[in-house]
């Protein structure tokens, strides 16, 4: 595998190469600037993979993206996390925070792999997006008391499981109680407005307020208007839920 390294400062450049040689990976190439790394592309072979930092000396690596269509797999490391919404959207692996931890790189090389060696559930949402949205559930009914409420889907922030049962929270923060699974109710919410981020949380698009770098490749999700609400995206799930996120 080839990799590039686009990084303007040469002693963290030469720090990441050495650790990526560690693991084991040495068709290495360095870039230090946006005009360089412009320039190399044009003129060699696509590589495999880029660790692109983001804020160069001549500009960001968004500026690299826009003016060039580049179909490697990258995966951004920057001292800043205030871009990670916008690098989600590029064609990124991962997005590493400095300074670099090498279990952290690892991982982040191994899900690279494993997008390139398996194949991926793109088939699975492709159909689920593609299916007959009026099958769709829009509205639960919840029970208060002796009383029967309607809840419209787009008025609940997230589904969880806990104490074995499945909850419903809306967007004024109750919780409700309702008779169905979270695998119930993976097959029935449009996926275009909710995902399930772990194995006890399903959560609504427009109820997203922040998306945070978490720990060992995860990411940290809040929701809008809602106290206590940092949930884990697991890590098996990160690379569909950027995706989702479109």
């Amino acid at each position: 595998m080839h990799f590039l390294i686009v990084e303007d400062e040469k002693l963290a450049a030469r720090l990441l190469q050495r650790k990526l040689e560690n693991a084991g990976y040495h068709y290495i190439s360095m870039v230090h600037s946006v005009a360089e790394a412009d320039s190399w592309l044009a003129s060699n072979k696509v590589p495999d993979l880029i660790f692109m930092d983001i804020q160069l000396s001549d500009g960001t690596a968004f500026d690299l993206l826009e003016k060039r269509d580049i179909p490697s797999a990258i995966i951004f490391t920057t001292a800043f996390d205030a871009y990670t919404l916008r690098a989600f959207k590029e064609n990124s692996v991962d997005y590493l925070l400095k300074p670099i931890i090498e279990e952290e790189l690892t991982n982040a090389i191994d899900k690279y792999l494993s997008r390139t060696s398996t194949v991926y559930d793109f088939a699975e949402i492709r159909n689920l997006l593609t299916a007959n949205h009026s099958t769709y559930k829009d509205r639960f009914t919840v029970k208060i008391g002796q009383l029967l409420r309607p809840v419209e889907a787009k008025n609940i922030a997230c589904f969880y499981s806990a104490h074995g049962g499945t909850f419903l929270r809306t967007i004024d923060e109750h919780d409700y109680l309702i008779d169905y699974t979270l695998d119930q109710l993976s097959s029935m919410l449009n996926p275009r407005d909710f995902f399930r981020i772990n194995r006890s949380h399903i959560v609504q698009l427009y109820c997203i307020q922040d998306i945070a770098i978490h720990s060992n490749s995860r990411l940290k999700v809040s929701l809008l208007n809602l106290s206590n609400s940092d949930l884990i995206v697991s890590r098996e799930r990160v690379g569909a839920f950027k995706d989702w996120l479109g």
